[in-house]
């Protein structure tokens, strides 16, 4: 997945594809999975991002160009620390703790301390939930590779409609540990990959490189932006038509920061809040779309926008009194359907 989102899990936004090689003694395998089999191997990729401590260095490419972290994940006591360093680029830090997460800046000596759940993360990227994948998704297992020297199981994800797009997951042969997933466009291109180039798995659980941090914040200007967990329709929202297969995920009601937390707090319309955002997530399993809802301003706001890159869209748009901000690593014409499908509901 882009490297912005893991980085930013709210934004939704990747690339050095990096090509394993194949191990000699295992014959190319390309076998059709059933539902129960499918379900196992995402439930395995799934808990392994959560329950095994690892750490590495994370590369992910797209649209031409390539980031990378260094990141250790673990888990102690039914407690999950993660901590995530830049390698490139302007230095960021983000540490979780369950679903405490700080993202540091630490030459700007800022601080976004919030509480949320990482929901597209890599490594896990599968939601548990996944029974309903094979419906949108012809799944196949395609044999042994190896990816930053580890033995990796590949699977196959093809779409089934045009709505979404196809995926190419390694995942470590003893523990399930998601390596290296590729996204795959409808002519068969990989627009994006990301992928561990180094890794140690079970290492040493340190949890103290998270929370120590984490109490060494003097100097640093936080902000504690509010995250209130609502629903759309009860914020006066209502979607006419949600692409098949996409579920409803997640919504919560944002105060003074907008996407990434680089939008700031905008006047109300329309007898909103002054400064709020409404975001919600839907997931078919794999891909997921985030749709921002902020009061209309001129002086931020202008005509619609259409951004790219790899296998992420953005699209913007006024919509009467408010913007719509739409995110999601899926083809444009899906952010697009889910824009359509969008109204505000009429007073009672």
């Amino acid at each position: 997945m882009q490297f912005s989102r893991w980085l930013a899990p709210w934004m939704g936004a990747g690339l050095m594809a990096l090509a394993g090689t194949g191990l000699a003694q295992t014959p190319p395998v390309d076998l059709p999975l059933d539902k129960a089999e499918v379900r196992a191997w995402l439930l395995r990729i799934h808990e392994a991002a959560q329950t095994r401590n690892f750490q590495g260095i994370f590369v992910v490419s797209s649209g031409g160009q390539m980031t990378s972290a260094r990141i250790a994940h673990y888990w102690e006591g039914h407690q999950q620390f993660e901590r995530i360093d830049t390698l490139d680029g302007q230095p960021r830090r983000i540490l979780r703790h369950d679903t405490l997460v700080a993202t540091l800046w630490p030459q700007q000596r800022t601080a976004l301390i919030e509480q949320r759940e990482m929901v597209n993360k890599f490594p896990r990227l599968v939601d548990a939930d996944s029974d309903h994948i094979l419906d949108y998704y012809d799944v196949r297992k395609k044999g042994l590779d190896r990816v930053a020297g580890h033995e990796a199981r590949q699977l196959l994800l093809l779409p089934r409609d045009a709505m979404r797009y196809g995926y190419r997951l390694w995942a470590e042969k003893e523990t399930g540990l998601l390596l290296r997933a590729d996204v795959i466009n409808p002519a068969g291109e990989v627009i994006e990959s990301s992928a561990f180039s180094e890794v140690s798995i079970g290492v040493r659980p340190q949890p103290e490189s998270v929370t120590q941090p984490l109490k060494r914040l003097k100097g640093y200007r936080v902000e504690r932006p509010v995250m209130t967990p609502t629903f759309y329709e009860d914020e006066g929202w209502v979607y006419r038509r949600i692409v098949p297969g996409f579920r409803h995920i997640s919504c919560v009601k944002r105060s003074a920061n907008a996407v990434d937390g680089a939008v700031a707090a905008s006047p109300a319309a329309d007898g909103g809040e002054h400064g709020s955002m409404l975001q919600t997530i839907f997931s078919d399993g794999l891909a997921h779309v985030s749709i921002f809802v902020e009061p209309y301003d001129a002086g931020r706001h202008s005509k619609e926008v259409l951004m790219s890159m790899g296998a992420t869209h953005t699209l913007m748009r006024r919509h009467g009194a408010w913007w719509v901000t739409a995110v999601g690593e899926v083809p444009v014409a899906t952010l697009h359907e889910f824009v359509r499908g969008l109204e505000r509901k009429k007073p009672q």
